[in-house]
């Protein structure tokens, strides 16, 4: 998974692989999604980034899940 941010564009693509994208659709006026031939999703656009998330407290959290006994 990858996230960029083009600051000249304020436009935020996040990567979640690297299949070919073979549709777009529109969710919102600003945010897109890419799909790939089985409808997976690849990539999701998001225009206007810094109105539409909280880009600049961006951080990255992996919970660790307990184990069974």
């Amino acid at each position: 998974m990858k996230i960029t941010y083009f600051k000249d564009t304020d436009t935020m693509l996040v990567s979640f692989n690297d299949n070919e994208i073979t549709e777009t659709r529109d969710l919102t006026e600003n945010v897109l999604i890419e799909l790939d031939k089985n409808g997976n999703l690849v990539s999701m656009t998001i225009e206007h980034a810094q109105l539409q998330t909280e880009i600049a407290s961006f951080s990255y959290n992996q919970i660790e899940g307990l184990q069974a006994r």
